[in-house]
């Protein structure tokens, strides 16, 4: 059936996928309304939206003639346009916004980890990308890394939690490399809304409560087993008293050190007192990162890697160590499918972006690196013709057996075989995508003394195979998961810049960015509704952490998580087709939006319904 053809149909179905948002009326904690939700989800929904054609959305879009900010904190977006109402940039507002939210929101980033970036600049009119991740100590060998493993994990991998994992944070210096260029207000100016409420207080939302509190739980897991080498700081910095919706939390030495990169600049955390201060905390629980590190940490502009789909957007990624290239792979193997005709939600449509999904990931994780060590391009796997070939692997009336990785040749042979993510546009049109994380939930679990924010895991995404093209070395860039989008639009033959965009959620961030275009391009979707539809993720198959070989993961089918919103019909039949299926706990991520109305010239914003986040403008 044809999208239009749905709509009566799929707004029964946002209803239903909406019921776990309800709240039990005597629930006092997350996790009891969360328990309440799904005991009652067949009894309760949302209200009614009285419009035509936007079935899926659960609030409007916020339009906005100036300028407009999206991000995963109320208070954040409202210091992003406040920034912007005294004469800063868009790229100021991201910077305040980004520090904001470390304060705010912990749980998915903070000056201890890194930053990627695309940046429109409607001046010189080019699309700016920044690699802001760092590497992995100097000092730290593979040997140590393997011998980490064996201590924790059964010898699985780096552990995700202690100095094994941590890598040069990237934070700070984006903000200054990207100030640089394209800022306008001191810096002292963007990071004082931040410094003031480190040291006042700052509200703890809902969502933002609840991952809080699970990642107390898990990091003082991790240091009763002696995986953390010191939790004292943390506990004393994040959880003296443990958070809770509706308080207030400060940190005063974040603010303290946010002073000192303002009125010191990147020097302050790079070469300065800061380095300094981490340098003695390393060497006292016995870590691996040093001052030299630090000192000798730099950031990278690079050009975007970018793909056009159905000759009316062209998506634009930051490739490898990033894996956005996985997003733009999706895409191309999906042109040869009327996804359209297909419909929303059918099993036709989701099987067809599984398998595509499946095919890209088997790449993600033989070949995307730090392409200074692999020798690769970064746009390798997007060259003319690669991925429609993939693509005709795809057969949807059976799951592939196995799912063959791409030879990385001059010919084409195929085989037989937690984050916070921002958008910011200004009067100017500029145009900021930024995604910053210290990956795995709050961080590694160690907080150098006295300076209020944690150091980042992202180093247990190396693998631990000295053959592997992602295996860890010193002086390397990890595999990054976190990935900012940004599109053109085909207006009237030329593709003008339209969407900032991105999705948080680990490996879920590529398959969320499609689902996103999707929506937008084949469904018909407005930008709140594209976010607020159902999202499905399929989990399995080969990692960038693996062996090469022995692992069989390239036959393993995997699980496709569905939100509850997916037809129970689409659910049965991708069964039947042998695929695993569960519902309703997909990681959906957590989406931010802003779009250029051509004809209104006007923003268009939305913000993750699944979040704490809002979206506003003027």
């Amino acid at each position: 059936m044809a999208m239009r053809m749905m709509k009566p149909a799929l707004c029964a179905l946002a209803c239903a996928a909406l019921a776990s948002l309800s709240a039990c009326a005597t629930a006092t904690s997350v996790e009891q309304r969360a328990d309440a939700s799904v005991a009652t989800a067949s009894a309760s929904g949302p209200g009614d939206r009285m419009l035509s054609g936007r079935d899926l959305g659960v609030r409007s879009a916020v339009v906005a003639p100036n300028a407009a900010a999206a991000t995963a904190h109320p208070l954040a977006t409202q210091v992003a346009l406040d920034v912007m109402k005294d004469g800063g940039t868009a790229v100021d507002a991201a910077i305040a916004a980004n520090a904001m939210l470390g304060l705010v929101e912990p749980t998915g980033n903070g000056i201890g980890g890194d930053l990627f970036a695309l940046v429109w600049d409607p001046e010189t009119q080019e699309l700016y990308g920044y690699n802001g991740s760092g590497r992995s100590p100097r000092g730290a060998t593979l040997a140590d890394m393997q011998a980490a493993a064996d201590k924790h994990e059964d010898g699985e991998g780096i552990p995700p939690f202690g100095a094994a994992p941590v890598s040069v944070p990237g934070t700070v210096d984006g903000w200054f490399a990207l100030h640089d260029r394209f800022g306008s207000l001191p810096m002292g100016d963007i990071l004082q809304p931040t410094i003031d409420y480190g040291r006042n207080g700052a509200p703890i939302p809902e969502v933002i409560a609840y991952y809080w509190g699970r990642n107390e739980t898990r990091l003082a897991e991790a240091h009763d087993s002696g995986m953390l080498e010191e939790f004292a700081n943390a506990k004393a910095t994040f959880f003296d008293p443990s958070p809770r919706e509706g308080g207030l939390f400060r940190n005063p030495d974040l603010a303290n050190t946010l002073s000192a990169i303002a009125d010191g600049g990147r020097d302050a955390f790079y070469t300065g007192t800061l380095a300094r201060t981490m340098d003695r905390y390393m060497a006292r629980i016995g870590g691996f990162m040093r001052y030299a590190d630090l000192a000798a940490h730099e950031g990278e502009w690079i050009e975007p890697v970018c793909v056009t789909y159905r000759d009316e957007v062209r998506l634009c990624e930051i490739g490898p160590n990033t894996q956005g290239v996985a997003a733009l792979q999706m895409l191309q193997m999906l042109e040869r499918f009327d996804l359209r005709s297909m419909g929303w939600g059918s099993a036709d449509a989701l099987m067809a972006q599984v398998e595509a999904k499946r095919l890209a990931f088997a790449d993600r994780a033989l070949g995307y690196s730090d392409s200074a060590f692999s020798g690769l391009a970064p746009d390798w796997y997007v060259r003319e013709g690669y991925n429609a070939q993939r693509g005709r692997l795809i057969d949807l009336s059976k799951p592939m057996a196995t799912v063959p990785a791409g030879s990385p040749s001059v010919d084409i042979k195929l085989q037989d075989g937690d984050t916070t993510y921002l958008s910011v546009t200004d009067a100017s049109g500029m145009m900021v995508s930024l995604i910053q994380s210290n990956y795995r939930g709050m961080g590694s679990g160690l907080v150098p003394d006295g300076l209020g924010f944690m150091l980042q895991d992202r180093g247990q995404l190396f693998s631990l195979d000295p053959d592997h093209p992602n295996v860890f070395e010193p002086g390397k860039r990890p595999f990054h998961t976190i990935i900012p989008g940004f599109a053109y639009r085909n207006a009237g033959g030329r593709y003008e810049p339209w969407l900032s965009f991105g999705l948080m959620g680990g490996g879920m961030q590529p398959q969320g960015h499609v689902q996103i275009i999707l929506n937008l391009v084949d469904y018909d979707m407005g930008l709140q509704e594209a976010g607020d539809a159902a999202r499905w993720e399929h989990r399995g198959g080969c990692e960038p952490t693996d062996d090469l070989s022995g692992s069989g993961c390239e036959s393993e089918l995997g699980t496709i998580w569905l939100e509850s919103g997916i037809p129970a019909a689409t659910r049965a039949e991708l069964e039947r087709r042998g695929y695993a299926v569960r519902c309703c706990q997909a990681n959906a991520g957590g989406y931010q939006a802003i779009m250029r109305d051509f004809d209104s010239g006007a923003w268009i914003a939305a913000t993750e319904m699944r979040k704490d986040g809002s979206a506003d403008g003027y």
